[in-house]
C-alpha cells in the first residue's frame, strides 16, 4: 500500500513539473533557449576580456567592444540575468516568475533610457524606437497572468 502512495506522489510531482512549462506560450519557450545561450555567451565574452579578442557587445542600445568597460560589464551582467531568467523559466524553478519579472522590468527601463536619454549624450540627436519593447511588455503581462497558477503548481 505504501508503494502505491509513493508512486502516486511521484507521478503528481512529475505532472506538476509538466504543467508549469505548459503555462508558457511557445514564443517564451523559444526565447528561453535563445537567452540561455545568450547567458552562456555573455560569460564567454567576459573571459574573452582577458585576451586580445574584443567581442562586440550590444543589448537594448548599449554598445561596446570592451568587456571590462562600464558598458561592457553592464551588457554582460544583463546578458547573464537574461540567461538566469530563461533557465529558471525553462526548468520551472519556484522563483522563475519573480526573476522573469525583474528581467522584464529592467529591460523595459533600459529600453526607455536608451530611447529617450542616450540620444542626448551622442553626436546628433536620433531617437530610436527599441523593438525589444514589443516583446518585453507582453512577456511581463504574461508572467503576471500565470504567476498564481505557477505558484500553485509547485513541484
Amino acid at each position: 500500500m505504501e508503494e502505491t502512495i509513493e508512486n502516486v506522489s511521484e507521478f503528481d510531482a512529475f505532472d506538476n513539473f509538466e504543467r508549469r512549462r505548459k503555462l508558457l506560450p511557445w514564443w517564451v519557450k523559444g526565447f528561453c533557449w535563445l537567452f540561455m545561450l545568450f547567458g552562456v555567451l555573455s560569460v564567454v565574452c567576459l573571459f574573452l576580456g582577458f585576451t586580445n579578442i574584443k567581442p562586440d557587445l550590444s543589448l537594448y542600445g548599449f554598445e561596446t567592444n570592451e568587456p571590462f568597460s562600464l558598458f561592457g560589464l553592464f551588457v554582460i551582467s544583463i546578458g547573464i540575468l537574461k540567461g538566469i531568467s530563461a533557465f529558471s523559466l525553462w526548468f520551472e524553478k519556484d522563483n522563475a516568475i519573480k526573476i522573469g519579472k525583474i528581467d522584464a522590468i529592467i529591460g523595459i527601463v533600459l529600453c526607455v533610457i536608451s530611447m529617450l536619454v542616450m540620444p542626448f549624450f551622442k553626436d546628433g540627436f536620433n531617437i530610436t524606437l527599441r523593438l525589444e519593447l514589443a516583446l518585453l511588455i507582453p512577456f511581463l503581462l504574461k508572467l503576471n497572468k500565470i504567476q498564481k497558477r505557477w505558484e500553485f503548481n509547485r513541484a
